[in-house]
């Protein structure tokens, strides 16, 4: 570890310094970490403030939107007095009065295959908070041509899922090959979310995120794990590699271009 804690420091994450899985090296390592979360919304916002209140040193936020007061019932890093700002830069505020070790990028655009690549390179890890097809698809590719791991989730209602897409195993495409018909899951400005849902499901993220970080614990590769808030029952369903994943498979792509993220996000072989 090149970086030595600080009293306040040694203060701050004495929780983490006593765990025997962490320790100071494993909080210096945090410290030096770059996460990059893609939404500032209801996964995102559960997602950067642990990470943030963790240590983790440098945290890019990727959102195009502003804040409204119906996001309020689950997006917690936001307040009624951010109303119609940008989201990240409510998030920057929100992170900066957490705390004061974390720098925070802003990039208040939309995930697109021209910048993908880009704001995904170098980071150590990616968490995918989107709340959209195209964007999940847009993260895994970029990702997996970057060789960054991503912590995925997604809810629906009273339902989420999570997994953790590492370089070496199986991608979201193994998964979902092409994404289910436009107008076929509708989104919860439609359907409705329950408030608390995102905080779990973001949490999880959260939780795989630092364990990637600290290449500690198992994480959620080849295993997507399913929650139902109503039941309150978690199952988990291993899946594989695909060896004829234009992604990660035996003849995977090798750049983004030429690929249509404007209908089901298929790839089409040679």
């Amino acid at each position: 570890m090149s970086l030595s804690l600080d009293a306040t420091q040694l203060d701050r994450y004495s929780r983490h310094i006593i765990l025997d899985e962490v320790g100071p090296e494993g909080q210096g390592r945090l410290l030096e970490s770059d996460a990059l979360v893609i939404g500032a919304g209801g996964l995102g916002a559960p997602v950067i403030q642990y990470l943030a209140a963790a240590g983790v040193g440098t945290i890019g936020i990727v959102d195009d939107d502003v804040v409204e007061r119906s996001n309020l019932q689950r997006q917690v890093i936001h307040a009624d007095a951010d109303v119609g700002e940008p989201k990240v830069e409510s998030a920057r505020r929100y992170v900066e009065a957490l705390n004061p070790d974390v720098d925070v990028e802003t990039h208040e655009s939309r995930l697109d295959a021209p910048n993908a690549r880009e704001l995904l390179a170098g980071r150590d890890v990616v968490v995918d908070c989107s709340d959209n097809f195209r964007t999940r698809y847009l993260v895994n590719d970029a990702a997996r041509l970057e060789s960054v791991p991503v912590a995925h989730g997604a809810i629906y209602k009273f339902e989420g899922q999570a997994t953790t897409l590492l370089p070496e195993g199986p991608c979201y495409r193994c998964l979902f090959p092409e994404a289910p018909e436009p107008g076929t899951v509708p989104d919860c400005a439609s359907t409705g979310v329950l408030g608390v849902l995102p905080g779990t499901v973001g949490c999880i993220q959260a939780t795989e995120a630092v364990k990637v970080l600290l290449d500690s614990g198992d994480p959620l590769a080849g295993r997507m794990l399913f929650y139902d808030a109503m039941e309150m029952t978690f199952e988990t369903v291993e899946y594989a590699r695909n060896p004829d994943c234009p992604v990660c498979g035996d003849d995977a792509i090798e750049t983004m271009e030429g690929i249509d993220y404007s209908g089901g996000f298929a790839i089409q072989a040679d």
